[in-house]
């Protein structure tokens, strides 16, 4: 049984832009006009405001569709060997709405310095290649999941709030159940 105190609701809150900050490259779920769906994935930075710009090329599907729809969800998630448990690995999701930065725009020069400085030399070719474009995800909300019984809702400018999720719970049908479900939230 783990007796280490509980983190507190701002401590999580800090623990869940720390966990996204880890990553260079976020997951991407978008869809094309027709609602079919898309997984992708791409380099990012973020701004002050807490936003992710991503540069992508007209030759993936998640381009078209981000231009088409400008909604995406976001996921950044826990290595499956660094992962206690399959079911319940760290993860953070955001909803996004999508702005297109224009090509030349104080925003586009300061964004794409910010990927060359992050992801090196490769994004100095990129940045002259027309076939990509940038594109700004505000988060809207975003959902942190810690493991078993530990999801928190974050919302807010620049996602600043946050609540635990414990108002539906999960439902064990029994009380072996209730009980291996308290057991692996304590592990």
């Amino acid at each position: 049984m783990n007796n280490e105190p509980k983190p507190s609701l701002d401590e999580i809150l800090q623990e869940a832009h720390d966990f996204r900050a880890a990553f260079g490259s976020l997951l991407l779920a978008t869809a094309d006009a027709q609602g079919v769906p898309n997984a992708s994935y791409a380099p990012y930075v973020t701004d002050d405001a807490g936003c992710y710009f991503v540069y992508v090329s007209e030759l993936a599907t998640h381009t078209a569709n981000l231009r088409a729809i400008p909604r995406a969800s976001v996921l950044f998630i826990e290595d499956e060997d660094k992962a206690q448990q399959l079911f319940a690995r760290r993860r953070l999701t955001c909803d996004c709405s999508v702005e297109a930065v224009g090509r030349g725009t104080p925003l586009w020069e300061h964004a794409l310095d910010r990927l060359e400085e992050r992801h090196g030399k490769l994004m100095a070719m990129l940045r002259g290649l027309q076939d990509f474009h940038l594109f700004r995800l505000v988060p809207l909300k975003a959902g942190y999941v810690r493991g078993f019984a530990q999801a928190y809702e974050l919302g807010g400018a620049q996602l600043s709030e946050i609540r635990h999720v414990n108002d539906k719970g999960h439902r064990p049908k029994d009380t072996a159940s209730a009980n291996a479900m308290n057991q692996a939230a304590e592990a």
